[in-house]
């Protein structure tokens, strides 16, 4: 089967992979996108287990105050190397992280991190299981599963804090 430049080039920009990546998931998928994209998201996960155990001591820490001054967010999120640290994309990513904790005021980091007898709902408080406030489709883990993926380096959420005038 014959994958066109115009057929990677369009899977590239809907998942941020690789130029020969996209075209072996395309080939596999017989030129079917979807089917692609679906195919480039599990190769994605098969590197972030892969990289999971990596050490992340690099990284950014960002603040976000929302319009009015009332709240605000900080977030530490780590990567592996100083170089994907001064990426655009990864100080964007932990910029995002602290508009959604400052909008959405999750307890913890993910489910591991609930005390035991400590009831609560994994999905609002628990920032990696939050959908996305810039796409609902797509979980925080997600968001940070495919940046994994892009960047090759294992990525994560440290600690965060979430400010609020009167509370």
């Amino acid at each position: 089967m014959e994958i066109s430049t115009i057929q990677i080039k369009e899977l590239r920009d809907k998942t941020g992979a690789g130029i020969m990546d996209c075209r072996k998931a395309l080939l596999e998928a017989e030129g079917d996108l979807d089917k692609a994209s679906i195919i480039i998201k599990e190769q994605a996960i098969l590197v972030v287990q892969k990289k999971a155990d990596r050490e992340a001591k690099a990284g950014v820490v960002d603040a976000y105050v929302h319009t009015g001054g009332r709240v605000g967010a900080m977030v530490e999120l780590n990567c592996e190397t100083d170089f994907v640290a001064r990426n655009e994309e990864f100080k964007e990513l932990a910029h995002n992280l602290a508009m959604q904790i400052a909008a959405q005021n999750p307890q913890f980091i993910c489910e591991e991190d609930i005390p035991e007898g400590t009831e609560c709902e994994p999905d609002v408080d628990c920032l990696l299981s939050q959908p996305y406030i810039r796409d609902t489709s797509a979980t925080i883990n997600d968001v940070i599963t495919e940046t994994i993926a892009k960047f090759g380096e294992n990525i994560k959420v440290s600690r965060f804090a979430r400010f609020e005038l009167g509370c």
